[in-house]
Parts: C-alpha cells; sequence; structure tokens
C-alpha cells in the first residue's frame, strides 16, 4: 500500500534523564539520541515500518541539518517531496527530555509556521491516484487542503491527525474522513471531549476517535460509539506515541475496519512507548 504524509519536519534532539530539570539547574542524561521528527514525519516511517510505501510531503530544504533528516528518511526507505528544496533556513529543532521514571516528556520546539509552503507541481495531484491513504497533520495547511480536495474526488481516504488544535483546520475537516484526535485538540468553544465530538461531527467525519494516554480511546461512527481499552505498561518514554499511533492506524486501516484499526494501533503505541526514543521499538515487532 502506498501512503501520503503531509505536515511537519523537524530535528529532534532527546535527552532520558532521572528527572525534569528545575530552574536554573544543570543536570547530565541518562542517555541521548538524535532523529528526524514531526507528526506527519514519524507517521511516515512507522507506515513504512510495516512494509507500506511512504512519501513525505514537507519542507526539509537546503541545510546542513537537512541532510541529517534526508539520511535517515533514506535509511527508513521514506520517499521525500520537498515543498521548499532551496531553503536555506534551519529546519525547526526541538528539544525533548524525557523523564525516565514517568515516561512523561517536555518539549521546546517551533511549529511549521517560519517554514510553510505550498505545492506548486501540478503533477503531483496525478500522482495522488496511485495513493491509498493520505495523512494531514496541520501543519502545511494550504498544501493540505489542497491535496485533501483532490483525495475526496478520487475518494482516497484523508485521516487528520488532531494532536492540537491549528487555525486553517476548518478548511480541511470537510475533506477528512478519519479524525484521530489528542485529549489536548480543542477546536474553537470546545471545553470537552463531547463538545469535540460535535464540532467534529458538524463537518460530517464518520469516524472520530480522541486518544487518553494510558486511559480508553473514545471513537464515535455514524453506527456505533464507546472505548477501546488501551494495555497497561510501564511507560519508559511516551514521545511520538501519538505520531505512531496515527502511522500505524493508516496501516491498519487498509485492512481492518475502523475500531479493530484503532485497537491494534494503540497496541502498537505502547509497546513504542516501552523504549527510549522514537525508533527502538522497531526491532520489537514483527511486521504482519
Amino acid at each position: 500500500m502506498n501512503g501520503l504524509f503531509i505536515g511537519l519536519t523537524t530535528l529532534d534532539l532527546i535527552y532520558l534523564t532521572d528527572h525534569f530539570p528545575h530552574s536554573n539547574e544543570k543536570i547530565v542524561a541518562i542517555d541521548e539520541t538524535i532523529s528526524a521528527g514531526g507528526p506527519a514525519t514519524n507517521a511516515a516511517i512507522t507506515f513504512r515500518y510495516f512494509g507500506n510505501r511512504a512519501t513525505l510531503l514537507s519542507v526539509i530544504g537546503n541545510h546542513p541539518i537537512s541532510q541529517l533528516i534526508y539520511a535517515e528518511l533514506n535509511e527508513y526507505s521514506v520517499k521525500v517531496f520537498d515543498l521548499n528544496p532551496y531553503q536555506q533556513n534551519p529546519l525547526s529543532t526541538s528539544s525533548i527530555i524525557v523523564n525516565q521514571t514517568t515516561g512523561e516528556r517536555a518539549v521546546v520546539s517551533i511549529n511549521a509556521t517560519k517554514s510553510t509552503a505550498i505545492i506548486n507541481n501540478e503533477l503531483f495531484l496525478e500522482k495522488l491516484q496511485d495513493v491509498d491513504v493520505i495523512l494531514v497533520d496541520g501543519h502545511q495547511i494550504s498544501t493540505s487542503i489542497m491535496i485533501a480536495k483532490e483525495a475526496q474526488r478520487l475518494k482516497i481516504p484523508v485521516v487528520l491527525d488532531g494532536g492540537s488544535w491549528k487555525s486553517g483546520l476548518p478548511k480541511v475537516l470537510p475533506y477528512v474522513n478519519y479524525a484521530i484526535c489528542s485529549d489536548n485538540f480543542y477546536p474553537p468553544n470546545c471545553l470537552s471531549s463531547l463538545d469535540v465530538f460535535n464540532y467534529l461531527k458538524w463537518f460530517k467525519i464518520p469516524y472520530i476517535a480522541i486518544t487518553k494516554g494510558a486511559n480508553p480511546v473514545q471513537y464515535w461512527t455514524n453506527e456505533e460509539s464507546g472505548n477501546i481499552k488501551v494495555s497497561k505498561i510501564k511507560a519508559v518514554d511516551t514521545l511520538g506515541a501519538g505520531d505512531i499511533f496515527h502511522g500505524a492506524f493508516c496501516h491498519f486501516i487498509l485492512k481492518h475496519n475502523f475500531k479493530d484499526s484503532i485497537a491494534e494501533a494503540s497496541q502498537v503505541a505502547s509497546i513504542a512507548c516501552q523504549y527510549f526514543g522514537t525508533r527502538q521499538w522497531m526491532s520489537k515487532i514483527v511486521n504482519d
């Protein structure tokens, strides 16, 4: 299967510590790793890991940092369509501290507002006929709108990674088939999960789910609604768990129904949380 992933790419500097630093405190990390990051990027690598073809549509540019990103994407056989291949500015860099005791993470980063671009190659839209699923993470909103419209015409399912609310999303939501949101996803005037469900249903999105960390995933379809249990684990690192969930969901939804795909993706994300960084888990799961 062939997946297209549209959104943010970053360089992630990840440190494992036994506690979060206090004000003016210097601490020595237990471990560290550097990897490509961003919701769409991690999802694309996950989707590719399960034996599919993956194309990342993002801004990576032409900076020394960009070469690190390209090297890793090449290692995982993820194809790249760079929205701004001549950009000289460095990519956004995320600094991440993971608490070994709880698995929680603290992240400092800049989103894609400084590296937005619009696809200007009409020939790319023609290539969509070979795509089986599309994921948008809300960071390259203009490109996402254009491609999501064409995807609807071609009957290609569009998955929304709703990690947090982005101002341009109302223009994408009418073309979304699967909205998989985090507990931090709050559209305007939404104060609860019920508000979020009702807001998304107003756009006639047929499949909606809200992940809640270690708590059950809430889901709604035109036929049913309910909760899906999440495996109880001792989390080592929750960084990228949502991205991995979305990449796995894009794989499973091409094989299974919505509810089963949520359950399968949740299982993959739970396993990933038991390992440091966003890649170590891959040596522990056998591709299906």
